[in-house]
């Protein structure tokens, strides 16, 4: 029985999405007859949920069901296309399974998650992919990784979020885990570093310090 748990995000840590989500944030807003908002107030919001990117760029609370259906429609066309995997993620994923338990806690939905790791080979790796749709409180709220550890089973010790935003970090020590944070992502390194955690350039060694941990 491999004694760790590893949770890794998804968007910023593992892959780069950011065309896919531009570009369908933009179609939506046109489509809902709102203007189309700078890229770099889309891109600082990847991480929270599309609801809350959606009222964060200025669209009024009776629009926000339609308007996320209308983006997420968009996406499913472009996803694949648009999204890659981040430099050593791959690598990351397969030497993290060598000595882990692995899962993934995101705020896209799980089933976008799981089509996108299927498509770049490394869905096989994760033995749970916890969603926007798995859960009432996404992150911060430590329920997504409470939720994910749970597939576990209780007799693993030591289980370790790695992300990219504060919402992970958050999320991770509320659910009293170990947060370890990577700069590949949209949150600058040195406000990462003022959390007091493990940053890294990006997950593969984020991974191999983990599996340097006893």
């Amino acid at each position: 029985m491999k004694e760790k748990i590893i949770l890794f995000d998804l968007d910023g840590t593992l892959i780069d999405s950011t065309p896919a989500i531009c570009e369908s944030f933009g179609v939506a807003m046109q489509n809902m007859g709102y203007p189309i908002p700078y890229i770099q107030k889309v891109v600082e919001n990847i991480g929270h949920t599309l609801e809350d990117m959606f009222l964060k760029v200025g669209v009024q609370t009776q629009d926000i069901q339609e308007i996320v259906q209308c983006y997420k429609t968009h996406y499913k066309k472009v996803s694949k296309e648009k999204t890659a995997m981040l430099p050593f993620a791959i690598e990351a994923i397969e030497r993290a399974y060598e000595f882990a338990q692995l899962g993934v806690v995101t705020t896209k939905t799980g089933s976008a998650s799981k089509e996108l790791l299927d498509y770049f080979g490394v869905l096989k790796y994760f033995q749970i992919v916890v969603g926007r749709e798995d859960v009432k409180f996404p992150k911060p709220h430590p329920e997504p990784i409470i939720k994910a550890r749970s597939a576990f089973g209780n007799n693993i010790t030591k289980c370790f979020m790695i992300g990219d935003t504060l919402l992970d970090i958050e999320s991770a020590r509320a659910a009293e885990v170990i947060p370890v944070a990577v700069s590949s992502g949209y949150v600058k390194k040195e406000i990462l570093l003022h959390q007091n955690i493990e940053v890294f350039d990006h997950v593969l060694d984020a991974v191999s310090f983990i599996s340097k941990i006893i």
